[in-house]
């Protein structure tokens, strides 16, 4: 039985090896290198799995039962990944994908909630911030292979990259507002890495649809903003122009303090409250601090 068991996990391994794109031989497997080495780190569940051959390094984000949430522990854990024998010789180029249909579905909203306090959030945004500027600040490249959806923080991520890869099969958003928070540190990357109006048409429009459909695609945005805190669009769209105007290291700054005041909002707390909850979020529309 526990014969089995050894296998069942070495076949688990083989096939994650392989869909991560590495090539396996009979010398590794024969002496359990590599896959002893992946298997080692499937048992302790890390949140993060980090393989390297021929100079590639794919890490691979491992915890799809909570669509790869960015939670601290993940970004700590990617982090290392990142960082592991960075300056090595042996290491030319790191691509970092996901488990499961999700590449990741940004911060974990729980680690957000008021209860949590203010120091929390800014070492969340602080830490995801640190990471988005060492994936362009070392020596290798960092491409993102995606396949599935990537929101609010994971697309951020994607942005980050040096290079992206995607399946048709993926689809990419920043839909924090529709939860009292405007994606303000997605900003930073995705601002910089599209045009401000998105991809589409180079940048000079936001979308395009049939002429006949014209009226009815702009009100169905209009009412989108209009379904979203007042106050939460107002502090997003100015942090948004005020750090595309800065270098990008002072905007990660301004970003960062911003998601913190965010979540401060009465409103910003609603829509976390409420995403949690399962219900829609009841807007006040103003203002005021959270309170406990």
């Amino acid at each position: 039985m526990a014969n089995r068991g050894v296998a069942f996990r070495l076949f688990r391994c083989k096939e994650i090896l392989l869909r991560s794109g590495l090539r396996l031989n009979s010398s590794s497997l024969a002496s359990g290198g590599l896959t002893r080495s992946f298997c080692a780190q499937t048992r302790s569940e890390r949140l993060t799995v980090r393989l390297q051959q021929d100079g590639i390094r794919n890490i691979i984000l491992n915890d799809p039962k909570r669509r790869n949430t960015l939670s601290l522990s993940m970004l700590n854990s990617l982090r290392t990944d990142i960082l592991h024998e960075i300056d090595s010789d042996d290491l030319r180029v790191i691509i970092i994908s996901a488990e499961g249909p999700v590449f990741s579905s940004g911060h974990d909203l729980k680690e957000l909630t008021l209860a949590q306090g203010p120091e929390h959030h800014s070492r969340v945004f602080e830490v995801c911030s640190e990471i988005m500027t060492l994936i362009q600040d070392i020596p290798v490249p960092v491409i993102a292979k995606v396949s599935g959806m990537a929101t609010a923080a994971g697309c951020q991520l994607v942005a980050s990259c040096d290079i992206a890869v995607a399946s048709e099969k993926s689809t990419f958003a920043t839909p924090g507002v529709n939860v009292g928070l405007f994606c303000s540190t997605p900003a930073v990357a995705i601002g910089r890495a599209i045009p401000r109006k998105d991809a589409l048409l180079h940048g000079l429009v936001s979308k395009v649809v049939p002429a006949e459909k014209l009226d009815e695609e702009t009100l169905a945005i209009a009412r989108k903003v209009c379904a979203a805190s007042r106050p939460v669009v107002a502090l997003g769209k100015q942090t948004f122009y005020r750090q595309m105007a800065q270098d990008r290291s002072a905007a990660y700054a301004t970003a960062s303090r911003v998601m913190v005041d965010n979540l401060a909002l009465r409103d910003g707390q609603e829509g976390i409250k409420a995403f949690i909850e399962k219900r829609r979020p009841e807007w006040t529309h103003s203002r005021d601090r959270a309170h406990e």
